[in-house]
């Protein structure tokens, strides 16, 4: 422990000791007041569901209510509800909760978070996310765990609009908290064997039970494997498999009634091929590739489950970490520490030109993150009227990232091709030609488009946070309920990017290079007038032509200028450009945000079964740092930068990072029990400024801030037991969103526009029949369909624009919008399941999930180094099977 303790960081070692400290001063008491001799009872504890429907009991306003209680939009999934529905894997909540979507797409290590359309997360670790993810209480920097592999979870709490008040920076449009269950201190388990198709196998099992009187333990553990369901007919594997394992050991000390310490460790690995990307619009590129024997999957079935590369996508990722969460009850008040330290080592390689083809023959990176998290809280209930909340919460990141991204060995003849299409020349007589326009025919010999040049990358960043808050509720009757909480949060983060490019192609300045070029045609053309000796007339000469005769020379000017022009449509194929590094004199490479959130609320017991809630809050999500080779100084920088001059040849201006975004939401609610029926409903509108818009390009993203979007929406979950064995129920949202200002979008002024990826409506009925046979066995049967509606999967592609080469303006706003127009998404899912359920513990099922096979793609994007082809990422086929699962 003392070695563990030594090699971390002050700020870590200040919080554990912290926490420490305080169990050193509450045990002693603790143990005082607790007689040795003294049995301890079995007791359920906080990890477990309690109740169901409406009165299933939350934390979702970190203290214990029921949901027909709490005045927050809030959605429960059970543990219960995730074993009877088959819950396989995180993004399949989608099917229960409307309002939430999550997708994994660019590698295993990540998984995306949308709430009520917005939210956001992607392959880029610089990416602050807008739903915050919690697993006990310890806030999740990066969602690689899938929940489906834990065999304890007692409810996923999905907690809608913005929740920053309580839960800080990362919650400004969410947040999705995971309870598993805590030791218990009776004897007890599950076990659970699944065989599925696609030969997918899964195996987990959690046991638990006392050590002594006042200590209790809990061990799971689980294993998931799944041959690919794509085959790639390029390396004659299968791609998006799962192999992955984890293990989660805890400890609960209860010494008294008042005193609980509970202790989490972890361990999990991946280690999978993934993720499938198919082409869906082919362009001059694909006939290019094809031309050079590489293949590519015809656009015209995205869905045949069939890719071609040239090698696998490989991902290798390890997640683990311990926490310690103490609670200490004095009086009316109690106390919490939750400290937490984890890491995230993801090694990761991709074919990312997603074609047989060697065009690129590396995408790597060694991504390794560290967090440290502490919170501190005190809550008192006094005298059942007035319940205060005040708390301190710490955290710290480190992240060091290296990359690679490398031309592949057919970059140069699959350029050649390209090259012969824009300017009717050859690479070979390129690199003659630009030799020579620098007096050296030889100069480039050979160099361009050569494998192994690209980039090479490395990038880091610190980022430190602080929140205070606190938050009230007082009762003024026993029917009507104020609440009030604020929140101050500081954010402060320093990064660094530094990256070479190694591609002699892109390194060259062809607006030069065209100059010399036309001035060359130019003197060669009067030359041949004049019958200069050697063909080539001097400056002098030149001169003294254009004097004499304008007209003439003006069409001399004129027919060099076409000529060449040619060599600027070379521009796309400068994949690698030179790039300025960060710091610099201009650039610190830093941000520093202060924000206050706050939360407003009224709530009424109408009647006995009706509660009622009207409510404000406010959300805040820190600045983000693109950490990408598409980072791009600002275009406000451009002269300091020029004045400087630390400009790179081909330099373009972006953005380096998006500034803090921040939300509001006016919301009115409505809860209702009546024991047969239950029905929540929330209205609410919802606006975000300075909007965090991250942009895949395929092999980068283009990170900016959309100056104001709003949300009108309505939820509608309700459920209604027609017959003591019959539950059915109906969950639905309505979206109307609505850019209200983006000016600067990457496609040009998009203020008035409906954003991309937001279903109008989104709906899921299900329906469960559980029977109850004469010998006390249950035959359970459940069903659930999920529909969203069709709607335009992205609002344009960087690829397809136009833009000013020096300042970054977009020149033509068209061609990106109608690229993007013609794909949308529609989804319409059916699962369902069937168990027999033995009163020893025994239950056998079959289960399917996406019965109908309904395909659509979760996003699309520029095909890197191909322009004019699209590439996607489509969504799971139809998957089956049966399971055994023991409880005792």
């Amino acid at each position: 422990m003392k070695t563990f303790i030594g090699g971390l960081s002050a700020s870590r070692r200040a919080g554990l000791y912290a926490s420490a400290a305080l169990l050193g001063l509450l045990v002693p008491a603790a143990a005082h007041a607790q007689d040795a001799g003294e049995a301890r009872p079995a007791t359920d504890h906080p990890g477990e569901t309690q109740g169901q429907g409406n009165e299933i009991v939350v934390t979702a306003t970190k203290h214990e209510q029921t949901l027909q209680d709490v005045p927050v939009a809030v959605s429960v999934v059970t543990g219960d509800l995730i074993e009877k529905a088959h819950i396989r894997d995180i993004k399949d909540l989608s099917t229960l909760v409307p309002s939430l979507r999550v997708s994994e797409h660019q590698s295993s290590a990540q998984t995306d978070f949308l709430i009520r359309g917005f939210g956001n997360g992607a392959n880029n670790a610089g990416i602050e996310p807008s739903v915050g993810v919690f697993i006990d209480g310890v806030y999740r920097s990066r969602s690689a765990a899938q929940i489906a592999d834990f065999p304890d979870v007692s409810r996923v709490e999905v907690l809608r609009g913005p929740q920053s008040t309580l839960f800080g920076k990362n919650a400004s449009v969410g947040v999705i908290s995971i309870v598993t269950q805590s030791p218990q201190f009776r004897f007890g388990g599950n076990v659970e064997a699944s065989y599925g198709n696609y030969n997918a196998v899964v195996l987990k099992g959690m046991v638990t039970g006392p050590i002594t009187q006042t200590l209790a333990a809990s061990l799971s553990a689980g294993y998931n494997r799944r041959d690919g369901i794509v085959h790639d007919l390029g390396t004659g594997h299968d791609t998006n498999d799962r192999n992955r394992w984890f293990i989660r050991g805890q400890l609960l000390f209860e010494p008294t009634d008042q005193l609980k310490v509970r202790l989490i460790g972890d361990y999990g690995k991946i280690d999978e091929i993934c993720c499938a990307t198919v082409n869906v619009q082919s362009s001059s590129s694909t006939l290019a590739i094809q031309a050079l024997g590489g293949r590519v999957n015809s656009p015209s079935d995205p869905f045949g489950n069939v890719v071609y590369n040239n090698f696998d996508s490989t991902n290798h990722i390890k997640n683990y970490g311990v926490s310690g969460q103490i609670d200490y009850e004095v009086g009316p008040v109690t106390l919490t520490s939750i400290t937490a330290d984890r890491q995230s080592n993801a090694i990761t390689n991709q074919d990312s030109d997603f074609t047989s083809a060697d065009l690129l023959g590396r995408n790597s990176q060694d991504l390794r993150i560290r967090t440290f998290t502490q919170e501190f809280r005190a809550n008192a209930n006094i005298a059942d009227k007035l319940n205060v909340l005040l708390g301190a919460y710490y955290f710290n990141e480190k992240i060091r990232q290296a990359n690679q991204l490398q031309w592949g060995t057919q970059a140069r003849p699959y350029a050649n091709l390209l090259i012969q299409q824009l300017s009717g020349r050859t690479v070979p007589s390129l690199e003659a030609l630009f030799g020579s326009l620098q007096g050296n025919p030889s100069l480039y010999t050979n160099q361009f488009f050569a494998a192994g040049q690209g980039f090479d990358e490395h990038y880091s960043l610190n980022d430190e946070a602080i929140s205070l808050f606190g938050q009230a509720d007082f009762k003024v009757t026993d029917r009507l309920t104020l609440t009030g909480g604020i929140n101050f949060t500081h954010d402060s983060k320093h990064f660094a990017a530094n990256i070479a490019s190694s591609d002699v192609f892109s390194k060259l300045d062809l607006n030069a290079l065209r100059n010399l070029a036309t001035n060359a045609g130019i003197s060669q053309t009067v030359g041949g007038l004049l019958g200069v000796p050697g063909g080539f007339a001097s400056p002098a000469q030149i001169g003294a032509f254009a004097a004499a005769n304008p007209a003439g020379f003006a069409a001399v000017q004129a027919g060099a200028a076409n000529a060449t022009l040619p060599l600027l449509g070379l521009r796309a194929l400068q994949f690698f450009p030179p790039f300025l590094n960060l710091p610099n004199v201009v650039e610190p490479g830093r941000t520093s945000d202060n924000n206050v959130s706050w939360t407003a609320r009224i709530a009424f017991d109408a009647t006995r079964h009706i509660n009622l809630y009207l409510s404000a809050a406010t959300g805040f999500k820190a600045s983000s740092v693109n950490l990408s080779r598409d980072s791009r100084p600002s275009a406000s920088d451009a002269a300091a930068i020029n004045a400087a001059g630390i400009a790179v040849t081909n330099l373009t201006y972006g953005s380096r990072f998006a500034g803090p975004e921040k939300s509001t939401v006016y919301e009115a609610g409505l809860k209702a029990n009546w024991g047969i029926a239950t029905a929540n409903i929330a209205v609410f509108k919802q606006i975000i400024r300075g909007f965090q818009s991250n942009i895949f390009t395929g092999t980068g993203f283009y990170l900016s801030n959309a100056g104001k979007q709003s949300t009108f929406g309505i939820e509608f979950e309700g459920t209604v037991h027609p017959a003591p064995e019959l539950t059915l129920g109906t969950a639905l949202t309505y979206l109307d969103p609505k850019y209200d200002s983006y000016v600067l979008s990457p496609f040009g002024d998009a203020s008035g526009q409906i954003p991309a990826g937001i279903p109008p409506i989104s709906v899921t009925f299900s329906g469960q029949w559980d029977h109850r046979l004469v010998n006390g066995d249950h035959v359970i049967l459940r069903g659930d369909y999920h529909y969203e509606s069709s709607v335009q999967i992205e609002d344009g592609l960087p690829g397809f624009i136009v833009k000013n080469p020096i300042t970054g303006a977009v020149i033509d706003y068209g061609p990106g919008l109608a690229a993007a127009r013609p794909f949308r998404r529609a989804v319409n899912e059916v699962d369902a399941s069937l168990t027999y359920a033995m009163h020893n513990g025994l239950e056998l099922s079959v289960w399917g999930r996406n019965l109908i096979d309904s395909r659509y793609l979760t996003v699309i994007f520029d095909s890197p180094a191909q322009q004019g082809s699209i590439s996607g990422y489509p969504n799971q086929p139809r998957t089956f099977g049966a399971s055994a699962r023991f409880h005792w």
